[in-house]
């Protein structure tokens, strides 16, 4: 599998790939909660008999993501079908579960047809066949045993931690809505091939867990250091996009959806009001407002500019524009080259000849031939690109 957004022809797979685990971050610590004082240096006390300020969730939704993502992922490996497609197939005992060659897929998965046939980010799908949703169903589709692995542990370490603190309502809007900003921006600036994978959604968790921190600043302990921890693994995570092979563009769009979502839907009542309400037991007090005026602010600004950046995404998107032609460097934010690699994939070019449902092939680069069952008499792109490809390696 290989990717060269610089290069229409390739033929590849975007594998969006995972953020590391960000289990230390600091969160918010509940009012009335019992830690040692250095960790919560503004903890009260709730009065006697009152609820917690914040209602710890049971984490549910984020474990049904989980195994819509496994049980997707068993649907692919049974529609890709090795043994009747290939030749050569790895774990051949598992039957029509057997993935394909290493050398095709080194990651344990299916082939890039099965993908599309699934739901892959295919752009001229999209645009020219007014396929759309291909931008939501992509990032439940995965290349393989380790990218679908990878992902997974990610989002239980990220994902079950922020259901319980804010609840499945908003955490699975937020994990929706990050996952199809990371395909619109990897379609504006991708356009060949195909992308699955479910690393924008988290990446986008990532960008909701900073905005949450920025937002609810007066919450936090130790929050220069739960700052620091949290930008720290964002770049390390977002440095790892650079290498070839993945689609960073899905990481740099499913971030700064997360990061806008986050002050929108991830805002807590001010710490002063807080204490206000679990102090006063009922007395007349000076009424504090819940929120403070900046978090409004923040949260009419991010939803004009999510909103905005939607809507002219998706426009410039199904007018075929590739963002790649108006800017020079934007490429480099996917891939680097260095000595050690090249992120530009060799072109593979094939002459077809085709009977009904067999197709001739003809590999121009090393003159290999071979001759191709296809399911239906009008191939997609994507699958006639997987077979040269193959004819090609």
């Amino acid at each position: 599998m290989e990717r060269s957004p610089s290069s229409p022809a390739a033929n590849h797979v975007e594998i969006k790939v995972r953020p590391r685990r960000g289990d230390n971050v600091g969160h918010p610590a509940p009012v009335g909660t019992s830690s040692r004082p250095s960790a919560t240096p503004f903890r009260l006390t709730a009065p006697s008999g009152e609820d917690k300020p914040f209602k710890r969730w049971t984490s549910w939704l984020v474990p049904s993501f989980v195994v819509v993502n496994i049980v997707l992922f068993a649907v692919t490996m049974s529609v890709n079908d090795c043994p009747k497609n290939s030749t050569s197939c790895l774990a051949r005992f598992l039957g029509r579960f057997s993935f394909q060659p290493l050398k095709e897929n080194p990651l344990l998965g299916p082939s890039a047809s099965a993908l599309e046939k699934m739901g892959a980010l295919e752009v001229d799908k999209v645009v020219h066949k007014h396929q759309a949703w291909r931008l939501i169903t992509c990032a439940w589709l995965h290349a393989g045993v380790f990218h679908l692995l990878a992902n997974m542990l990610s989002l239980l370490f990220i994902g079950i931690r922020l259901e319980q603190e804010f609840g499945f309502v908003r955490i699975g809007l937020l994990y929706i809505i990050s996952g199809f900003g990371g395909s619109l921006l990897s379609a504006l600036f991708i356009q060949s091939g195909i992308s699955v994978g479910a690393s924008g959604a988290l990446f986008g968790l990532l960008g909701g867990m900073l905005s949450e921190l920025i937002t609810n600043w007066t919450l936090y302990a130790n929050k220069l250091a739960a700052l620091v921890t949290l930008i720290f693994i964002i770049v390390v995570n977002l440095a790892v996009g650079i290498l070839p092979h993945v689609d960073n563009f899905a990481h740099i769009g499913g971030f700064l959806s997360g990061f806008l979502l986050g002050f929108i839907f991830l805002v807590r009542p001010q710490y002063r009001w807080i204490s206000q309400k679990f102090t006063s037991q009922g007395r007349t007090a000076t009424p504090i407002n819940k929120h403070r005026t900046y978090q409004y602010a923040l949260l009419i600004f991010s939803l004009v500019l999510l909103i905005v950046g939607f809507i002219v995404g998706l426009i410039m998107l199904f007018r075929g524009v590739n963002v790649n032609q108006r800017c020079s460097w934007c490429h480099y934010l996917s891939c680097v080259p260095t000595a050690r690699w090249n992120c530009n994939s060799q072109k593979e070019f094939c002459e077809t000849i085709q009977f009904g449902n067999q197709m001739n092939m003809t590999c121009e680069r090393n003159g290999r031939s071979s001759i191709f069952q296809l399911s239906d008499n009008n191939p997609s792109r994507a699958q006639v690109q997987e077979f040269c490809r193959q004819l090609c390696s």
